[in-house]
């Protein structure tokens, strides 16, 4: 193993104007990364998560949800391209939902979190600044899309700022990787943890603390569910607290992901990943009854405890390392193996005293990370309110679409063209094969289609039930 590699990769993020503090970051990583660190977090060093206090238990009063609304900032994490769905751009452009109004334009994540926005300032009187982390490859996207926007700048801050980018390391020696055919895809973004050192490194903490802002609110920008809060904004001001985690209730389809536990060593909370699950805690991990609550990546920020903290460390936080195996190419198995040294941004309950945690509903937990997330949002199980929250209407039913024909966002759109079906009377809708569907198709309990071997096609006004397609229909 090359001991270059470390000295190779400063340099090449040095020639490339990434921050310093950056290049800070990346070395502690590497170092545990060439010590054989591998971030695990066993099964017997950890205890449960228990008693937690529920968001619709607070008892906070308006007064105090209002002036803590009005020192609070919302920042959303928006440097993914939703490879894994075949984008190129800012997932956060994908069309989510349509208007009431026939002519009305369709409305991306962006838009949708831009009106939430502009409600909750007209609804409250708090400026609720928003700002986007973006990343090199959607910054420029970003913006533009936000331009519709004038107003939701506040004066003074920024609209972004840039998360930071490392070098994706050979698996074989530890060497920045080198790919001439397109070059861009020796780097990568250093996972969500990259949130506090860009936070620091672009300037934007002390600008959103000179300007009295002492809370942030923080959430992915495909999870609209994280709509602005004051009653929690007003818990977490009393609290005292450094840091919060909104975790939910695990259901089986939270088998796997991110769950909040107690060190056992000094009783603080950790977020344990999968990526950091030892192989033989797997089924411990995956236990629902013992390990009630998974990390929903919302979080809350004191900003001054924030400062402090960098300030003490040098701008580097004490994150646990994760590694990442993957291929320079994400499209290409057989291009060169690769490691993307990453940290989670949940991950900083650990590093401060006193953090803690509140449950909140499933409501608050909306991601997109593949399509049959996107189809449930278009579909009627959620509506749009008047301020652009999205509300379920019924328990949302399980999704299980064939991958070889809607993995990709373009397939999906191409089968789902006259518009998705009805699927407030579906507990499950599962496809199988090549379907196209047509106007007005309704599901009904647990609903299946089966392949047919060649392309087929759901009817106008068609019923689809536990024996696919229903006679009549």
């Amino acid at each position: 193993m090359s001991s270059q590699g470390l000295t190779h990769s400063q340099h090449k993020m040095a020639d490339a104007g990434v921050h310093p503090t950056a290049i800070d970051v990346f070395s502690r990583f590497y170092a545990l990364l060439q010590d054989g660190a591998t971030g695990t977090v066993p099964e017997a060093d950890i205890e449960p998560l228990t008693d937690v206090t529920h968001r619709d238990e607070l008892d906070v009063t308006p007064q105090d949800a209002a002036d803590a609304l009005s020192r609070t900032v919302l920042i959303k994490l928006n440097g993914g391209l939703g490879t894994s769905m075949g984008m190129d751009r800012a997932k956060s452009l994908l069309t989510v939902r349509t208007t009431n109004s026939s002519d009305a334009a369709p409305l991306t994540f962006l838009d949708i979190i831009a009106r939430q926005v502009r409600a909750a300032r007209a609804a409250t009187g708090a400026p609720l600044p928003l700002l986007f982390m973006n990343s090199f490859r959607t910054r420029d996207d970003t913006l533009a899309a936000l331009a519709a926007y004038p107003d939701l700048a506040v004066d003074g801050l920024p609209l972004d700022f840039l998360q930071n980018r490392e070098p994706k390391l050979r698996a074989d020696d530890l060497e920045p990787v080198e790919w001439p055919a397109d070059p861009d895809l020796e780097w990568c973004p250093p996972g969500h943890g990259d949130l506090y050192t860009a936070l620091v490194a672009s300037g934007a903490l002390q600008t959103l603390l000179d300007a009295g802002y002492l809370y942030a609110s923080v959430s992915n920008s495909d999870n609209l569910g994280a709509s602005p809060d004051a009653a929690m904004a007003g818990w977490f001001a009393a609290s005292g607290a450094p840091f919060a985690a909104e975790v939910a209730r695990r259901t089986p389809a939270d088998r796997k992901g991110g769950h909040v536990v107690v060190r056992r060593s000094d009783s603080r909370l950790v977020l344990r990943e999968t990526a950091q699950t030892p192989e033989e805690d797997l089924a411990a991990a995956g236990d629902i009854e013992r390990h009630k609550f998974f990390n929903t990546n919302n979080l809350w920020l004191d900003l001054r405890a924030l400062a402090a903290e960098l300030e003490r460390t040098g701008g580097v936080l004490e994150l646990p390392l994760i590694v990442n195996p993957k291929t320079v190419d994400p499209t290409d198995p057989s291009s060169t193996p690769v490691i993307q040294m990453e940290s989670a941004m949940g991950a900083a309950i650990e590093v401060f005293e006193g953090s803690t945690v509140i449950e909140v509903d499933r409501s608050r937990f909306l991601p997109v990370k593949a399509t049959s997330d996107l189809l449930l949002l278009r579909s009627d199980v959620y509506e749009l309110a008047e301020d652009f929250t999205l509300r379920a209407t019924v328990e949302a039913p399980l999704i299980d679409l064939d991958g070889a024909y809607y993995k990709l966002v373009g397939d999906f759109d191409a089968r789902f063209a006259q518009g998705v079906p009805s699927l407030r009377g579906a507990n499950s809708l599962t496809v199988h094969g090549d379907w196209s569907f047509g106007r007005d198709v309704v599901a009904e309990g647990d609903a299946v289609l089966e392949d047919a071997g060649t392309p087929s096609s759901v009817p106008d006004g068609a019923r689809v039930g536990p024996a696919g397609i229903a006679a009549g229909s």
